[in-house]
């Protein structure tokens, strides 16, 4: 006789949505969700990775163990504050709080004293005037892309920053109509996954007119390109690399007294969100000083050196703001109440995980290094960390980090806790910077465990070998 298939035996769907155990198991979920975790077990089964047997346990402990969401919490101990791929800044215990708040209904947009609708988000927007007196009226986004994509198109043409000229110019405007951006060379910028701005600012219909060269840009480069369809000035901080040795730009001040005389708007984008100099990173740019040399708008990123949630910062001289804020594309670029939330209690309190880590006092880094690395039976090595996400490219951050075998990484990365560490050179670096102190014997727990781990063992027997 021939053996049947095992797989014949697979339970069938509506089997399973009617036993007991998986209804206690999976009463958190709604049907769609459940039906789709039966299938991927099932197809498990069918093509061999667990055994028909395992079919009802382990659509239980999976169904049980789904949280409301897909996104893994992780310990950052690679040293980076703002990483990128682990969503940039993580929020502080005030923000993090305003969001559980404004989960609920709020008063988003009603002015409850008087039950009329009111504006949105000026919560978020005093915070952000208090913070940088400098600007005369602040807006939010989405996002940082957001922001410029607003900027340059509300923003076209002479006048446009004092509100004189209106903000519907589009593409395949008459000859002659202001559309073309002037920028430097030096500042046309790709940011990861390929996303190139001058890519974004080309589709809001303008040109943009590339002045001076890769590595030295004149205030003069600036002023033989101004002509009939000159659109704006747009200044863009290089925030992740930097050109070195024989180089010229034009800084702000310059810009403002030629956009003057051609009565042209200045879009600065510093992208990491800075309010003011921050003496640990001297050579970043910030908000309050280019306001103050004469940007008719700053655009800068929430989720970067501010600490706070992803969004789109343009802050800048009041009408120019407000020119933007009437554009019909701010509608669509606008941010949820979540966000306003957020970044109102990120500007206002004064508990930041980024600004903590980058102020990190090194002698305390240290003996929390020491400690760590005592428990674990590892050795201290020097480390610099970095700000990440675009801000104070090359400027290391020195302190230390515990050397551990480079297979260490991707066990860590998996297990519970899930922690990412840095590879560099074949060893696993774990540096604590980042880590909250509160955890750090979480962090020598996993590491415990992964060195004793039989891959680890057996990785150490072949080197040997």
């Amino acid at each position: 006789m021939v053996e049947s298939d095992p797989r014949r035996s697979i339970p069938r769907t509506d089997l399973l949505l009617a036993s007991p155990d998986i209804i206690a198991a999976g009463e958190h979920l709604n049907q769609a969700t459940v039906k789709a975790i039966i299938t991927e077990v099932q197809n498990a089964a069918r093509n061999g990775e667990i055994p028909v047997a395992e079919v009802t346990p382990t659509l239980v402990s999976t169904l049980r163990s789904r949280t409301a969401s897909s996104l893994t919490p992780v310990l950052n101990a690679t040293g980076i504050l703002v990483h990128t791929n682990l969503g940039r800044a993580p929020l502080s215990p005030a923000a993090t709080q305003a969001v559980t708040e404004a989960a609920g209904y709020v008063d988003v947009e009603m002015n409850l004293a008087g039950g009329k609708r009111s504006k949105r988000g000026t919560g978020a927007k005093t915070a952000l005037l208090r913070a940088c007196p400098a600007a005369g009226d602040a807006l939010v986004v989405n996002n940082g892309a957001a922001a410029l994509l607003l900027a340059v198109t509300a923003l076209r043409g002479r006048g446009a920053a004092s509100g004189t000229v209106g903000s519907t110019a589009t593409a395949g405007s008459a000859a002659g109509s202001p559309d073309e951006i002037v920028i430097s060379r030096g500042e046309l910028i790709e940011i990861g996954a390929g996303f190139r701005l001058t890519d974004l600012m080309t589709t809001t219909g303008a040109r943009l007119r590339e002045v001076g060269t890769t590595n030295r840009t004149h205030l003069s480069d600036y002023a033989e390109a101004i002509d009939a369809t000159t659109s704006s000035l747009l200044k863009v901080h290089t925030s992740n690399f930097r050109v070195e040795g024989f180089t010229a730009s034009v800084d702000v001040a310059e810009l403002r007294t030629l956009a003057d005389e051609h009565d042209l708007p200045l879009i600065v984008d510093l992208g990491s969100g800075l309010f003011t100099p921050d003496p640990s990173l001297p050579a970043e740019p910030d908000i309050d000083t280019a306001l103050r040399a004469g940007a008719d708008l700053v655009i800068v990123s929430g989720d970067k050196l501010l600490g706070g949630p992803q969004a789109g910062l343009i802050l800048g001289r009041t009408e120019a703001v407000q020119a933007v804020a009437k554009h019909p594309l701010a509608r669509a670029l606008r941010t949820d109440k979540l966000t306003l939330a957020a970044l109102e209690a990120t500007i206002t309190h004064t508990a930041n995980p980024v600004h903590d880590a980058l102020h990190i006092d090194p002698d305390h880094l240290r003996r929390r290094t020491d400690s760590l690395a005592e428990a674990v039976g590892a050795k201290v090595v020097a480390h610099d960390g970095r700000v990440g996400g675009g801000g104070a490219p090359g400027v290391p951050l020195p302190g230390w980090a515990v050397e551990l075998p480079e297979a260490c990484a991707a066990a860590l990365r998996t297990g519970d806790p899930a922690i990412v560490a840095r590879t560099h050179q074949g060893r696993c670096l774990v540096d604590l910077r980042c880590v909250p102190e509160a955890d750090d014997d979480r962090i020598a727990a996993a590491v415990r465990r992964v060195l004793t781990a039989d891959h680890l063992g057996e990785e150490s027997h072949d080197n040997d070998a």
